[in-house]
């Protein structure tokens, strides 16, 4: 499965981003907590490397709470501040604002000192589609002034809002690399909706998931869908076309596909993180 997607929009972006770097003073970078390595952009590194970084893990109340914690320790190893936030929640607009400031203390300090008159920090919000940054414009700008929705790519333009008297933010289209590489990537990202289904083989996808859930989350996939343990030793394409009987779908094995999808995306066998923390790679950074 070779997944290919960079709309002509995405580019036009990556470079307005790259030029209004120099008005902002941090970068919030925004993940989803269920994949927080496989849902970052690795172009981003190098272009914003000279900036304060600020991760957030969004989503986090779908993702698995013990690998969030790692994830958090993760990102602080390599020297970025770290929040895991539900974006739907109004509690994050103060958590966000006050690990920003920790983040900016000495220039804070710094402008102090110079006389400059205090202002409210400027950001950069950063993310590939889907990983529910719209969502947290809107909470942290207190009304919808980003369009939102399930399907990647839905935010388009970019704008400066205002979010109380602290902070300024630059909304900007969330960015996704032009190829996958690593195939594996690319399955993790179309189980948690953040490729365009069209481009996709669901039962693959599907098949790659009950096969995750299988391995790290037996219990809850047996549990939703009456499954026996001997049933989770079954060849990926057998389970599935098991699963697909029991829901009633009989032989339409797409429809069996479309709903083993729908359930994971939401929710419906429990919370779950598709990048392994504690299996993590240092030699090649991945999950």
């Amino acid at each position: 499965m070779t997944i290919q997607w960079f709309p002509g929009h995405m580019a036009k972006a990556r470079r307005e981003i790259s030029e209004k770097l120099k008005f902002v003073d941090i970068i919030f970078e925004v993940v989803d907590a269920r994949l927080p390595i496989s849902s970052r952009n690795p172009m981003l590194d190098k272009l914003l490397q000279q900036k304060p970084r600020l991760v957030l893990i969004n989503k986090s109340d779908l993702a698995d709470a013990k690998q969030t914690k790692l994830w958090e320790q993760y990102f602080v190893k390599q020297g970025a501040f770290t929040l895991a936030i539900n974006a739907h929640e109004n509690k994050c607009v103060k958590e966000i604002i006050s690990k920003a400031k920790e983040a900016l203390k000495a220039k804070i300090e710094r402008d102090k000192n110079r006389g400059l008159k205090p202002r409210a920090i400027r950001a950069i919000v950063i993310g590939i589609p889907n990983v529910g940054k719209s969502t947290l414009m809107n909470r942290l700008v207190g009304k919808k002034i980003a369009q939102t929705g399930n399907k990647p790519g839905v935010t388009k333009g970019q704008q400066w809002l205002k979010s109380g008297k602290d902070l300024e933010l630059l909304d900007t289209p969330g960015i996704l690399w032009p190829r996958f590489e690593n195939q594996e990537i690319g399955r993790k990202l179309a189980l948690t909706g953040a490729i365009k289904d069209q481009l996709l083989h669901l039962d693959d996808i599907a098949i790659y998931g009950l096969a995750f859930f299988a391995r790290y989350y037996p219990t809850e996939v047996m549990r939703r869908y009456g499954l026996t343990k001997e049933d989770l030793t079954l060849p990926g394409p057998e389970l599935l076309i098991l699963i697909t009987k029991k829901l009633g779908y009989g032989e339409e094995f797409d429809r069996g596909s479309e709903r083993v999808i729908y359930d994971i995306r939401q929710g419906r066998l429990g919370t779950y993180t598709l990048d392994r923390a504690d299996e993590m790679s240092v030699e090649d950074g991945q999950a």
